[in-house]
C-alpha cells in the first residue's frame, strides 16, 4: 500500500508498474441495536430499526421536506436528548426559534442525521427607546390615534383621528364623519382595540374638521404644535389607518408650505392652506396626525394629489396635504365651545374667468350672486371698488382666486391684513383692513 506520507513521483516509462495491493478484507455489518425500553416513539414511527427502503423509515414528508425523497443519509446511533427524538425536534425548532427571539438560548438543530448545538444570540426588547429617533416618536404617538367606522345608509366607511384631550374629544377631518349628521353610527376605535360610539360635537365644512367625543376620562392627548414654525426640509412622521391598517406609521418631510388646496364638491368645499408632505398618506390616513420630531401635531392629514384624469383617490403619489396644526387649536375650540366654526372674511366676491396679474373683483354687471364688494364690509371700508385688482395679501402674490381665500381663511376673524391693489386706471397702492366673521356650514 503506497504510504500516505510519502510525496507523489510518477512513474518512469521504462519502470515496471507496481503490483497492485491485495483487497483489505471488509468487517462484518453490526448486528442492530435492541429496541430501547424507554425511549419514546413518535406516532406512526416503531420503535424497531429500520433501513432505507424499509416502510418505517423516515421520508423527506416525515421530516418536513429536510431530504430529498431519493436521497437518504445513512443511519447511526441516534442521540436523544432528554426524551425527545430527532423527528420531534424539528417541531420545536420551529416554535424556539420564534421564542427565542425573545429570551436567546441554545436550541437543537437537525441537520441530516446529525444534531447540533447552534447558540441563538439573544435579541432582548429595548427597555427604552432613543429619544428623538422614528422608534420613539411613534412610540409615543401611536397610542393617542384612534380608528373611525361610519356606518350609515351608503354604507361602511373608514378613516382616522386623534384624541385631542383626555377628557374624550377626537379630532378628525369633516370628510371622514359628514354622514353623522344624517344619522350614521361613528364608531371610535382606541389602540387597545376597544370600540367606542362617537358623539358629532361639530363639524366644519370650510376648513374640513370635526370634533367628536367618546364617554372616557383617561385618554393620552397628543399636543398641538405650531405649524407657523414648520420649514420645507423638517422631518415628519404620518400615523393612521389607511385602508383600515390602524397604527401604521410612514415617514417624510415637509416639503411645501401655504400650499393652496380645495378639497371636496362644490357644495362642500373646503380651502385648506396646507403643509404638503412626502410621507405616504393614502386613503383612511383622513384625520389622522402629522407629527414633527418631538412627538407634536402639526397638522391633520386631510387629501392627496393624483394624476389627471382620476375622480378618485387611489393611493399616495408622494403629494399628500395636511390642515395646519394653529388652523386647528382655533377652529376645534370654537366647535367644543359652540358647536360651529367661523371664518375670516373681506366682503369680495372675485372674477373666476378674469386672466392677468393677481385677482380681479367682479364688476358690477358680472355680480349674479350678490353685491361685488358687500356694503360697508372691511373692502368697502378700505375703498376697495368693482374691478380693482388684488395683487398680494401681507406680501404673499396671488395669481388665482382659490389662493386668496386660503390666504384670507388662514387668519382669524379680526386679524388685520393688508393687501396690494391695482385699481382701475392702473394705479397701486396698499390698503389695510380688519377681517370680518362668517359662520362656517
Amino acid at each position: 500500500m503506497t504510504d500516505p506520507h510519502e510525496p507523489f513521483r510518477p512513474a518512469r516509462p521504462d519502470e515496471p508498474a507496481p503490483a497492485p495491493a491485495p483487497p483489505e478484507p471488509i468487517p462484518p455489518a453490526p448486528t442492530p441495536p435492541a429496541p430501547d425500553a424507554h425511549a419514546h416513539a413518535w406516532p406512526g414511527v416503531p420503535t424497531a430499526a429500520a433501513g432505507p427502503g424499509d416502510a418505517a423509515y423516515p421520508s423527506a414528508i416525515g421530516l418536513h421536506g429536510l431530504w430529498d425523497d431519493d436521497v437518504a443519509p445513512a443511519r447511526g446511533p441516534v442521540r436523544r436528548r432528554r426524551g425527545v427524538g430527532a423527528v420531534a425536534t424539528l417541531g420545536l425548532v420551529l416554535v424556539a426559534l420564534a421564542a427565542g427571539a425573545l429570551g436567546g438560548a441554545a436550541y437543537p438543530y437537525l441537520t441530516r442525521a446529525q444534531v447540533v448545538e447552534i447558540q441563538v444570540a439573544a435579541d432582548t426588547e429595548r427597555a427604552t427607546l432613543v429619544a428623538g429617533t422614528v422608534a420613539a416618536t411613534a412610540d409615543d404617538v401611536i397610542r393617542s390615534v384612534v380608528s373611525l367606522e361610519v356606518r350609515g345608509q351608503t354604507g361602511v366607511s373608514t378613516g382616522s383621528g386623534f384624541v385631542l384631550s383626555a377628557d374624550g374629544y377626537i379630532v378628525t377631518n369633516n370628510h371622514v364623519v359628514s354622514e353623522a349628521d344624517a344619522g350614521a353610527v361613528v364608531t371610535v376605535i382606541l389602540w387597545d382595540g376597544s370600540e367606542h360610539v362617537g358623539e358629532l360635537v361639530g363639524r366644519t365644512v370650510n376648513y374640513d374638521l370635526a370634533v367628536l367625543r367618546i364617554e372616557h376620562d383617561e385618554l393620552d392627548a397628543l399636543v398641538l404644535g405650531d405649524s407657523d414654525a414648520v420649514v420645507v426640509g423638517d422631518a415628519v412622521i404620518a400615523v393612521g389607518a389607511p385602508l383600515g391598517l390602524d397604527g401604521t406609521v410612514t415617514t417624510g418631510i415637509v416639503s411645501a408650505k401655504n400650499r393652496p388646496v380645495v378639497a371636496g364638491g362644490q357644495a362642500e368645499q373646503a380651502f385648506i392652506n396646507a403643509i404638503q408632505t412626502d410621507a405616504a398618506i393614502n386613503p383612511g390616513n383622513s384625520g389622522g396626525p402629522l407629527v414633527n420630531a418631538a412627538g407634536e401635531v402639526i397638522g391633520i392629514n386631510s387629501a392627496i394629489a393624483q394624476p389627471p384624469g382620476r375622480a378618485e383617490a387611489t393611493g399616495s403619489v408622494g403629494l399628500g396635504f395636511a390642515i395646519p396644526s394653529n388652523q386647528v387649536r382655533r377652529t376645534a375650540a370654537e366647535l367644543i365651545e359652540t358647536g360651529q366654526a367661523t371664518y375670516p372674511v373681506i366682503g369680495v366676491l372675485l372674477d373666476t374667468s378674469y386672466v392677468g396679474e393677481g385677482v380681479q373683483v367682479v364688476t358690477d354687471d358680472a355680480a349674479a350672486d350678490g353685491p361685488a364688494v358687500s356694503p360697508d364690509g372691511p373692502a368697502d371700508r378700505a375703498g376697495i371698488v368693482p374691478g380693482d385688482v388684488i395683487l398680494a395679501i401681507d406680501g404673499r402674490p396671488v395669481t388665482q382666486p382659490d389662493e386668496l381665500i386660503v390666504a384670507i381663511r388662514a387668519k382669524a376673524p379680526g386679524d388685520a391684513v393688508l393687501l396690494s391693489v391695482r385699481t382701475g386706471d392702473g394705479d397701486a397702492r396698499e390698503v389695510r383692513m380688519d377681517l370680518d366673521e362668517a359662520v362656517s356650514n
